[in-house]
């Protein structure tokens, strides 16, 4: 059907591996290599999520899914008329991924549903890292990259034994802290809402709260001189202490580190 037919976009049969979909995504490359695939799996590994990215599928889900999110990636996929991928992938490992993307906001989300995808943290570790790294991404690209489609961000993923680091540069001029009055991290205790009334005299739509969500979410939150590169690290633990995942043993801290 697809040789015969110049389809806009492909969804794949949940009841199909991840495996499979991404043999059919190659298949379909050679004879439409524009053509939006989106790959729907009840079984999939990390790994088919790193090769469905570099073979450029558009999304990912396996089940079970969120049925709104998969809705809003449909309605993405559909909205362009001409489609490039916006994803480029360096070096990756289920590790350690490097990669670039678009300062676009829907290469921000489809950068998020692959990697909540391969993530396979524990909760509430997930949760924590995903919207930590969510907020600083979608910073990088409006506030480096001005959602210009001619930059990218660059960043990197990697999972320890013991800890999840995620590094994001953007193209921007960086800033102080000192600077960014319209952000609530910058707020006195005594005025916790001080930044809302600066972003109403500029104009600016509500909001603010990233940097300051990220701090609360992560246990290190440190960014570069310059201010365009920073690096967000979430120490994996349970009751306290640390796993080992590959020898099974287990380090209990000190209350000092």
């Amino acid at each position: 059907m697809i040789e015969a037919a110049p389809f806009d976009l492909v969804v794949t049969g949940e009841n199909t591996s991840g495996a499979a979909d991404l043999e059919l995504l190659r298949k379909i490359r050679r004879v439409r290599p524009h053509v939006r695939l989106l790959i729907l799996t009840s079984e999939s590994t990390p790994a088919d999520v790193l090769a469905s990215m570099r073979e450029g599928a558009f999304s990912y889900f396996s089940t079970p899914y969120s049925r709104s999110s998969f809705a809003e990636m449909i309605r993405l996929a559909a909205a362009g008329t001409c489609w490039d991928d916006g994803i480029e992938v360096i070096s990756a490992t289920p590790v350690w991924i490097q990669l670039l993307a678009r300062c676009d906001k829907g290469t921000a989300d489809r950068l998020l549903q692959f990697f909540h995808e391969m993530s396979e943290l524990p909760e509430p570790e997930m949760d924590h890292v995903g919207t930590a790294f969510r907020e600083i991404l979608l910073n990088a690209i409006e506030h480096g990259g001005h959602f210009d489609p001619a930059q990218f961000v660059e960043i990197s993923y990697l999972r320890t034994r013991h800890a999840v680091m995620c590094r994001v540069k953007d193209p921007g001029e960086g800033f102080s802290f000192d600077e960014i009055k319209h952000a609530a991290i910058s707020n006195p205790p005594e005025q916790p809402l001080q930044h809302q009334h600066y972003r109403d005299s500029k104009g600016l739509r509500p909001g603010g709260f990233g940097v300051l969500i990220t701090s609360r979410l992560v246990d290190e939150l440190i960014y570069s001189e310059r201010g365009n590169d920073v690096l967000l690290m979430k120490y994996l633990s349970v009751g306290g202490s640390h796993i080992d995942t590959q020898a099974g043993n287990v380090f209990v801290p000190d209350r000092r580190d």
